[in-house]
Formats: structure tokens, sequence, C-alpha cells
């Protein structure tokens, strides 16, 4: 299975390059959406909000998971070639390696023309900070942020579980997530309902997230300083972020680019103190955030190797 497995995940690396998330089509991610907003507005009241939320979270991880694996058991049933189209498919759904590196693109392209109003608010369509103000810098800040974080939530971590458990558990990885994005936050609402989806959400991003950042390394060659000083920035920075994961990503870009992330972040005015990232040995510019891209391109190529490595080491360990 671990070879099928590879087939699929390269399939989807192909898709999702060409294909990416075209609006207009119809997308698993959607509805997981759907099903978590029903949820959360007939649960999220009363007494016992942290048990309802576990319930929520369990309930739409495993209706997921199970859709999932039935219509792959299906397809593998007809023919082993169907299977890994299907899985590749469905696999391609849970990441977004072109929709993240379009986003931020829609943000450097008016950046880059000086037009920091549409610039500011392309960036609010991708981030939760107020942009209203923001100069050059922040705004280029903002993107390269959001394509260091994302190379793990939304591609190489769906990847590490397709590889371990196929589409179902790629699906349930992005309905993690996607539970995560919608109710894991610190605010009222959310801190109860929410706190079993952001926990779980932690613990499938743990070894994601570190590999990512390895893995960033040693795909691209630091701009700015020796192989020696941008380890031990990523050491030193990835465990300063209040997540427990997001910061192996921007510590990983920041030492590469040279440059110096996090800072001060304000959220419908409330000022927000970030951990900084990185040494500022140059300062943030526009053409950061095509640098960003770049890293991402090479480190979920790279990804990919080490994947069908891993894969085929183990298919001989095991015959």
């Amino acid at each position: 299975m671990i070879g099928y497995h590879l087939v699929s995940i390269s399939i989807a690396y192909i898709l999702d390059l060409l294909i990416g998330d075209p609006p207009n089509w119809p997308h698993p991610v959607r509805w997981i959406g759907s099903l978590i907003t029903f949820f959360e507005k007939r649960w999220n009241t009363g007494s016992h909000k942290r048990i309802k939320g576990a319930g929520m979270l369990f309930f739409v991880i495993l209706l997921v998971f199970a859709i999932v694996l039935a219509a792959v058991l299906i397809a593998y049933k007809i023919h082993p070639i169907v299977g890994m189209v299907a899985e590749g498919i469905i696999i391609s759904s849970a990441i977004a390696q072109k929709s993240l590196k379009t986003a931020s693109l829609e943000v450097f392209q008016p950046l880059n023309e000086g037009d920091l109003t549409e610039a500011r608010k392309k960036l609010s369509y991708i981030v939760g900070r107020d942009t209203e103000t923001l100069d050059e810098a922040e705004i280029s800040r903002g993107a390269i942020e959001t394509v260091a974080e994302n190379t793990s939530d939304g591609v190489t971590a769906p990847l590490f579980w397709a590889f371990i458990g196929g589409a179902p558990l790629a699906m349930l990885y992005r309905a993690t997530n996607t539970c995560d994005s919608m109710v894991g936050h610190l605010n009222d609402r959310y801190k109860e309902f929410g706190w079993a989806s952001a926990k779980w959400d932690d613990v499938m991003n743990w070894i994601p997230s570190r590999l990512t950042g390895l893995t960033m390394l040693l795909g691209n060659r630091p701009t700015s300083m020796s192989y020696r000083n941008a380890w031990a920035i990523l050491f030193r920075d990835a465990k300063k972020h209040p997540s427990p994961n997001s910061g192996w990503g921007e510590a990983a870009v920041a030492s590469i680019l040279g440059i110096q992330l996090g800072g001060v972040n304000y959220y419908k005015g409330m000022i927000s103190n970030r951990a900084k990232m990185g040494d500022p040995v140059h300062p943030i510019q526009a053409n950061h955030i095509l640098e960003a891209n770049q890293i991402l391109g090479r480190t979920v190529l790279l990804f990919l190797l080490f994947l069908w490595i891993g894969g085929l080491f183990l298919e001989i360990a095991i015959n």
C-alpha cells in the first residue's frame, strides 16, 4: 500500500500544481466547513462547551474519514489504477500549494506597483490582522508569514498524513485543520467550544511542522549567513511562536532570507506582540514574497522526494 500512496501523492502534487482550487468547482473543504457551521450554531451554547466541541470534532473527522475510506475502497475494488487516481484526486483537494502561491502573489502585484491600498485589501483576505495602515514592509511581512506557516498546514502536513494513511488520513487532517481554523480561537465565543479542535490540530501538526522546517533549510541555501547560523536561528526561534508548530516554518524562512518576521500586529484595534523570528540582516521588501514562494516550491518538491525515499526503504524492509 505504501507504493500506492506514493503514486497517489505524486498525482495529487501534479494536479494541484496544474489546476489548484478553481473557485467555481465543488470542494470538500467547503462541505466540511458547512458541517462545522451546522454543529457550531446548535452546540456552542449553554454549559459543557468543551465536551460539545470535542463531540463536534469527533463526529466531523469520523464522518469525513469514513466517507473517504468507503470511496477509496470502492475505487480500488474496481482496479488499483482507478484507486490510485481516485486517491490522488482526493488528496489534491487537501493541499493548496498553488492557491497559497496565487494568494501571496495577489498581494505582491499591487505592492510592486506602489498601490498600497489594493495590497492591504488583498492581504486582508489571507490574514486575520488589521491591514488598513500597514506600510510596504508590514504588508510584505504578512504575506511572507502566511506562506511560511501554511507551507506545512496547507501542503506538507496533508502529504505526510497521506503517506501514512492515504486519502482517508489526508482528509481527516484537512477536516481537523478546518475545525481549528473555524472554531479554534481564544475569543469569548470559541475558547471553550474550540478547545479540542485547537489541541488536536496541534497534535496532528507536531511532526509535519518540524519536518517542514528542517526540509526548508535542507533545500534552500541561506542568502546572507552560513548554514550553521541558519540552523541556530531555526532552533532558537521556532519555539518562540505562541503556536507549538507555526514557528518552524516562519523561523526557517526568516533564516533563509536573512529577515526578521514577527513583531507587532493589531487585531480589531487590539495590539498583539508576537515573538520575532530571525535576525534583521535585510529590511523586508516586496521581493521577499517572491523568494518565500521559491522556498515553498523547493521545500514541497524535496519533501515529496523524501517521502519517496522513505517509502521505498519501507517497502524493501517489509518485503
